[in-house]
């Protein structure tokens, strides 16, 4: 296989456990809460997914893979690093159960990979900072959107007969399906933008634009990817944070799919996982303190923090590895 295959391989791989992973974000609290059964509420999603890259346009794509370096610095190699040391990190942390991020995953990969080859010139300050703002302050913006949204929906069904569970489950339908296609939005378009870089890179391209085939290629990944579902870390999500009712299904999933769209139609790569974890943390929150297993909450936060340095980290060594080896 080329080079080039080779990347394009590796990268598909990326995006379909990318959908593999972080299925988990889109669809716990909907199967928690009752609201729609696994399969459908899969099915659902990765219908959302497929579609989604198709309508919403190419902006991350190109903050992905131009923005962040040029990618007349690096070669096809670094690519694959970046996207290997991503892709072990999303299997150890699915394995364990641990909702990551496989947007940080890949940021973290690409700059530990070109730091290692080109040296830390190579990375474009300016993008990187952009990227790294938008990673780090979605979620906070996920936390403080889910608490007042929740507060104001509390407001407006005060003194409801539980009946209210009936229109909320019915409700969790179209923010699922937001979230879908805003998370199918934001993430494909990762992959799109590490191929074009690579194709840049080969010198198959002579500019960075996406080809309307690897719009097609990565969107019937991602889909793929997340109809097979991510079982233990839909758990973690949809139970072991606090018991989801349809009324925090609904208003999380509502304010996940705000601040992702919001930021792909910026050209925002965020981390659907951390979006959504902090916005059930939010609304937990708003009702009661003491509803939200904090020990749990604190894992979260801790991937948060940790996968960028572990995976470039891990980026870097790979490519010193594959420098002794002379691969």
């Amino acid at each position: 296989m080329t080079p080039i295959g080779t990347l394009i391989t590796m990268a598909v791989l990326f995006d379909f456990l990318n959908g593999f992973h972080d299925s988990s974000n889109v669809v716990a609290t909907i199967i928690s809460s009752r609201a729609m059964s696994p399969r459908m509420a899969l099915a659902l999603s990765a219908v959302a997914h497929f579609c989604a890259p198709f309508l919403f346009g190419v902006a991350v794509a190109t903050t992905i893979g131009h923005d962040i370096v040029d990618p007349a610095t690096i070669t096809i190699s670094v690519i694959l690093v970046a996207l290997l040391s991503a892709i072990i990190w999303n299997l150890v942390t699915w394995f364990f159960g641990i909702p990551s991020s496989s947007s940080h995953a890949l940021i973290g990969g690409i700059v530990g990979a070109v730091g290692a080859n080109a040296g830390l010139n190579a990375i474009q300050r300016a993008g990187l900072e952009r990227v790294l703002m938008a990673l780090f302050l979605s979620p906070v913006l996920g936390l403080l959107i889910g608490y007042l949204f929740m507060k104001l929906v509390l407001f407006l069904v005060r003194g409801a007969s539980p009946r209210i569970n009936w229109l909320f489950r019915c409700l969790q339908i179209a923010t699922s399906l937001a979230l879908a296609l805003s998370h199918g939005t934001n993430d494909a378009q990762k992959t799109m933008g590490i191929i074009t870089m690579g194709l840049v890179t080969g010198g198959y391209l002579s500019h960075f634009i996406v080809p309307r085939w690897v719009v097609l290629v990565s969107a019937m990944a991602i889909s793929l990817g997340t109809v097979s579902g991510g079982w233990r870390i839909i758990k973690t999500l949809g139970g072991r944070i606090y018991r989801i009712r349809p009324i925090h299904g609904f208003t999380s999933q509502a304010t996940s799919a705000l601040v992702i769209l919001g930021a792909a139609l910026l050209g925002g790569p965020v981390s659907t996982t951390h979006v959504v974890g902090s916005a059930i943390v939010g609304v937990g929150s708003a009702e009661r303190l003491s509803k939200v297993r904090w020990g749990v909450a604190s894992h979260i936060f801790t991937a948060w923090v940790v996968t960028i340095p572990i995976t470039a980290l891990l980026a870097a060594l790979l490519c010193k590895l594959s420098g002794l080896l002379g691969i």
